[in-house]
């Protein structure tokens, strides 16, 4: 697994010696989340120098959002650190002291969240009842049994049946269903709880996964995600916090915030941008007026390139600015491709890779923080658990827009109350969550109350006196939580995905392989000095590159997934130029 430490290679080895004395080739990042700062931070400790991050929101981070209200932190976007062994964002955060908040507790477990281990989570149903512990214990190894099945088609090849519909959703609903039913230890009315708790059950799996449904997530691709061994941790101080250190080591001038990219003209060799002529700005000037990420950092000085060269990639922004590359490294978001990818690149994706994007697939998770006053749950539990008894027989996880509010599975008790207050965090995914994103504060606020009332059946429980929720789905630069292989995908959607243009006859035929071997030995090896000369010759290879999590195979929809693909495609260019002085010495 790759680190985020500098290789350590001498200043005197081929690259850095090619770098000072053939120029310098022109690197633009599109996003400045964990996946462009860490492309980004690779090339600039190998010595490239031209490199440009360009991030269309106002801060850097991406789908990292720490908010800070009084003395404690919470995290809208990413919270856990998923496993600790081999994880370089653990190892990061461990070397930074940034876990040094965590408490010992927090450390030991198996799985992390802001919630107390030592208590129990309350499974309450909307008639106000409370479903007894031995019931929900059986439950949860029964499903569990189940969940293990689901990995198993992946991992030893099973054949997937028709009646499944290759759906984990599907698959898990009727197994667990049928095992309750076949149960004859079991009275009608505990199966018929038991029956109403799978829906709950899928609901937490989906927000987990990102999907709207897991009847939507592939049953023969699932067992492909791989979990990191070891605890799953929080940064107390706030996720950002690891940004922060990726972005530390980067010039201000390389970072430039607002600036939303309309298109990227690439191929440029064979196709010319349609529509008005595009003039590239020169070097020198490229980086200027960036705000508050390039603010008191020296500006890099042209070198007359500009005008003689043809660049084989221009990067059309939506103030109207064009910024020539040599390559671009593209970390936008699953949602933002499947949504723009047909405007986004001039000329179009090939085909299988326009494919990939739409049989990906990518959902919503919300979360919603209430804050109250003083807490109306008893100190042994860490959460509620809502279980519609109604929904016992149900195959479905849609509701109609005015019922979204169902589709929120629980509230865990954020843990301990010392640092966060008396709070609770609620979940939501899929369409569900894009129609609680529409609505104000105060209606969210007042539903979720009258749900805890109904839960608990408690009618005198207070409105919160603060909200604070996400909106993953509706941010025109996101469009979504995160990806999960879709029923029809797999693992190879991935990997086209994360190929890079233009295909080149070795990329064609070795289908990527870019999360399971050194990155750029595709291409390298088999291309001539001639041929991977951006100043010369017709191929100009890897014009744009793809990283972010959903193009990592094994660990999608992770941080430690993003962080390593934006290293990835750092390397693959690295290597390329590494091999082409290496010839041309």
């Amino acid at each position: 697994m790759q680190s985020c430490e500098s290789s350590g290679d001498s200043a005197d080895d081929p690259l850095s010696r090619g770098l000072r004395r053939r120029g310098q080739p022109r690197v633009v990042v599109i996003g400045a989340g964990l996946a462009g700062l860490a492309a980004a931070k690779a090339l600039l400790e190998q010595g490239f120098t031209d490199v440009t991050v360009l991030e269309a929101s106002s801060c850097i981070g991406g789908r990292v959002q720490s908010v800070k209200l009084g003395h404690a932190t919470f995290e809208l976007g990413a919270t856990w650190i998923h496993g600790s062994h081999g994880n370089p964002i653990y190892h990061l955060a461990e070397a930074n002291g940034l876990l040094e908040e965590t408490t010992d507790g927090e450390r030991s477990v198996g799985r992390i969240s802001l919630y107390s281990k030592n208590g129990v989570a309350c499974y309450l149903t909307n008639r106000g009842r409370r479903i007894p512990k031995d019931v929900v214990e059986e439950f949860s190894d029964l499903y569990n049994e189940v969940y293990n099945l689901t990995q198993e088609f992946f991992r030893h090849g099973k054949p997937v049946n028709a009646e499944s519909q290759n759906s984990v959703g599907v698959f898990t609903r009727e197994e667990v269903r049928n095992r309750i039913r076949d149960d004859p230890e079991d009275p009608e009315a505990t199966k018929r709880l038991k029956l109403a708790m799978i829906q709950q059950y899928l609901k937490v799996e989906s927000c987990e996964s990102g999907s709207h449904s897991m009847d939507e997530v592939s049953l023969s691709a699932f067992g492909e995600w791989t979990e990191i061994p070891g605890a799953h941790h929080i940064i107390p101080s706030g996720f950002m916090r690891v940004v922060e250190l990726l972005a530390k080591g980067i010039p201000a001038h390389v970072i430039q915030l607002g600036k939303p990219v309309r298109c990227v003209h690439w191929d440029q060799a064979s196709a010319r941008p349609r529509g008005p002529e595009i003039e590239p700005r020169g070097e020198g000037d490229h980086n200027h007026d960036a705000g508050e990420g390039g603010q008191g950092g020296e500006q890099p000085r042209g070198d007359g390139r500009d005008e003689d060269k043809q660049w084989p990639v221009l990067v059309e922004c939506e103030d109207c600015e064009v910024i020539p590359a040599d390559h671009v490294i593209v970390t936008v978001s699953l949602g933002v491709l499947k949504r723009q990818y047909t405007s986004f690149f001039r000329p179009g994706l090939p085909a299988e890779k326009v494919a990939a994007i739409h049989r990906l697939g990518i959902g919503t998770t919300d979360k919603i923080f209430l804050e109250f006053e003083e807490p109306f749950w008893g100190p042994e539990c860490n959460s509620l658990q809502f279980v519609w008894e109604d929904e016992a027989e149900s195959r479905t996880l849609t509701y109609l827009p005015e019922l979204w509010y169902r589709k929120i599975c629980g509230f865990d008790v954020l843990y301990p109350p010392e640092r966060y207050g008396h709070v609770l965090s609620g979940w939501i995914c899929g369409e569900e969550a894009l129609v609680m994103e529409k609505c104000d504060d105060e209606a969210v606020a007042e539903i979720c109350t009258e749900m805890l009332r109904q839960f608990t059946g408690n009618p005198n429980i207070p409105k919160p006196r603060r909200i604070l929720r996400s909106a993953w789905g509706s941010n025109p630069y996101f469009r979504g939580s995160y990806s999960y292989t879709q029923v029809g995908s797999s693992g190879a959607d991935v990997e086209k995905l994360a190929k890079p243009l233009p295909y080149t006859e070795s990329s064609k035929t070795a289908q990527g392989n870019s999360s399971k071997q050194q990155p750029g030995h595709l291409l390298s090896s088999k291309c001539s000095e001639q041929s991977l000369d951006p100043n010369r010759g017709s191929i100009k290879p890897m014009q744009v590159l793809f990283s972010g999590e959903a193009t990592h195979r094994k660990y999608y929809s992770t941080t430690h997934g993003a962080l390593l693909s934006g290293q990835r495609e750092a390397a693959r260019l690295i290597e390329m130029y590494r091999d082409l002085f290496q010839q041309g010495t």
